[in-house]
């Protein structure tokens, strides 16, 4: 079976490659599709192409041949931490210092600070633009009036659930985001 370009029989980049990767803790059915519903009712045009999530690690490029030293070190992580419980409520924003709206971590947020530390250090260790908050982006790079508009809809947002892990993604040639490996706690 022919294999596709840049890509080897193990299913890893060619190691020449450089690929651009995110770690993030995945927000479950039903609420991740009503953020994303949410997030496409504003007019974000990213909305279908980002899963909803709370960031661990922003994309960062990296040499393909690094991607097996990431996946042992996020083996490892995920090693040391156990399932907790999360509850997203209510809205925040980043404005005027980004333009970004966003459902609060109300529950979890320490658990995602030690685990966002925990995961950016090692082979992923790097500077932040700005200090790690968690959230969940319900609109992003829109005009005033629609974050506005996108904060006092997610005002009465709320959703419960346990965080069993997090998951590797990898941006595409389609600027799509999509999950690659997960790393269930406790592993």
């Amino acid at each position: 079976m022919p294999e596709a370009a840049g890509i080897g029989g193990d299913g890893l980049p060619d190691a020449r490659d450089a690929v651009t990767i995110g770690v993030s803790i995945t927000v479950p059915e039903p609420y991740g599709s009503a953020i994303q519903d949410a997030r496409a009712g504003h007019g974000d045009p990213r909305a279908r192409s980002i899963p909803t999530h709370v960031t661990l690690l922003p994309p960062t490029a990296l040499p393909a041949d690094r991607l097996p030293e990431v996946e042992k070190h996020l083996l490892a992580v995920a090693a040391e931490h156990r399932p907790f419980p999360m509850l997203l409520r209510g809205s925040g924003s980043f404005r005027p210092v980004s333009p970004v709206v966003f459902v609060r971590v109300d529950g979890g947020a320490q658990e995602c600070r030690e685990l966002e530390a925990a995961v950016r250090s090692g082979p992923l260790a790097r500077e932040l633009a700005f200090p790690y908050h968690p959230h969940v982006t319900v609109a992003h790079d829109l005009a005033d009036h629609v974050l506005d508009e996108a904060y006092e809809k997610a005002r009465d947002f709320r959703a419960a659930f346990t965080v069993p892990g997090f998951s590797l993604s990898r941006f595409g040639p389609d600027e799509v985001w999509r999950p690659w490996r997960d790393y269930p706690f406790g592993a």
